[in-house]
């Protein structure tokens, strides 16, 4: 329970840059399920929404958590859908303490063109190898 509340958390899209979260994603609707890889590690993966408001003015937003029982070596992967359609997928390191990070840009002023890289909807699907015991996890 403790990993899933710390996902959660760790996993509200926020603009980095700012005191205030304008991009976020519901974590009422995230849903995670573990599947074995063989009798010890499995493969957890966590699924959520992600919303970039219209009115959003920061540049950038990040996914991070940390795994209480990580299997060192693996990395987190991240994928981004919009429609159904993949729009970014990702990989980030997993820290000797089980955290992670991977920052990402949501907006862009270049000579003064807004480009906005993520606008609406989004799921957001994150992949971790831990093991199945908690017991089992390597410290």
């Amino acid at each position: 329970m403790f990993l899933n509340r710390a996902v959660i958390a760790g996993l509200v899209m926020i603009a980095v840059f700012s005191a205030v979260s304008t991009s976020f994603a519901e974590t009422a609707d995230t849903q995670t399920t573990i599947t074995p890889i063989n009798s010890s590690i499995g493969i957890e993966k966590t699924v959520m929404p992600f919303h970039t408001p219209k009115e959003n003015k920061l540049p950038w937003a990040f996914v991070e958590g940390k795994i209480t029982n990580h299997v060192e070596g693996h990395p987190v992967i991240i994928q981004i859908y919009k429609n159904g359609e993949a729009v970014r997928f990702a990989q980030t390191d997993v820290n000797k303490d089980g955290s992670y990070e991977y920052r990402f840009r949501v907006r862009d002023v270049t000579s003064d063109i807004v480009t906005k890289v993520f606008d609406g909807d989004y799921t957001v699907k994150i992949f971790k190898v831990v093991y199945l015991d908690k017991s089992s996890t390597l410290a």
